[in-house]
């Protein structure tokens, strides 16, 4: 019942892989017009990079996900990549004084059916040990293409985003606040 000032708030769900987001964290992200991110993603996973979600400005996820980097044995380089194109989003809207940062719904559509375009990802089948990688022995089938990444690889995918923040323009991404002789936001471009 009470409200408290913050600039920044960061939750760390840990190392569990394959378990939903909100389980992890303990709560579930409320969105715009109260939509949480349950609801949103409960048909299928929407991002920008993994990183970004249409309808939950200001929110950025630094966890391996199947639309970005996907799950590699150096877990940590995921996370060192997400966070430092999250703190280089971060200062790009302080530096334009955006208040809102928030990928626009083409940008994540069209990041979607690219990461879709790739052969699939993780490996796994009803044979193997429960585990993450056959959605702990619940595959669907054989040929189970849930888990994809960015279609190159997980290098490529480190390259890409390291390019997108280089370059500055952050395309996708739409910044409010910022000054009217500044672009608001562009698309998403591989």
């Amino acid at each position: 019942g009470a409200a408290y000032e913050v600039d920044c708030i960061i939750f760390s769900t840990g190392f569990e892989v394959g378990t939903p987001w909100w389980d992890r964290a303990g709560f579930d992200l409320e969105g715009r017009d109260g939509l949480t991110l349950s609801q949103y993603w409960s048909d299928k996973l929407h991002t920008l990079h993994g990183i970004h979600v249409h309808g939950f400005p200001n929110a950025f996820f630094a966890e391996p996900s199947p639309h970005g980097g996907n799950l590699i044995s150096n877990f940590t380089h995921n996370l060192t990549a997400a966070g430092v194109a999250i703190a280089a989003v971060v200062r790009h809207a302080e530096d334009r004084g955006a208040k809102m940062v928030e990928v626009t719904k083409e940008a994540e559509d069209a990041w979607r059916k690219f990461v879709r375009s790739g052969s699939g990802g993780m490996l796994g089948a009803l044979d193997c040990t429960p585990s993450y990688y056959n959605h702990e022995g619940k595959v669907r089938a054989r040929g189970h293409r849930k888990g994809r990444g960015y279609p190159g690889g997980q290098l490529a995918y480190f390259r890409y985003l390291d390019a997108w923040c280089s370059s500055g323009r952050f395309d996708g991404l739409s910044f409010t606040g910022v000054p009217e002789d500044e672009p608001a936001g562009r698309n998403v471009g591989q």
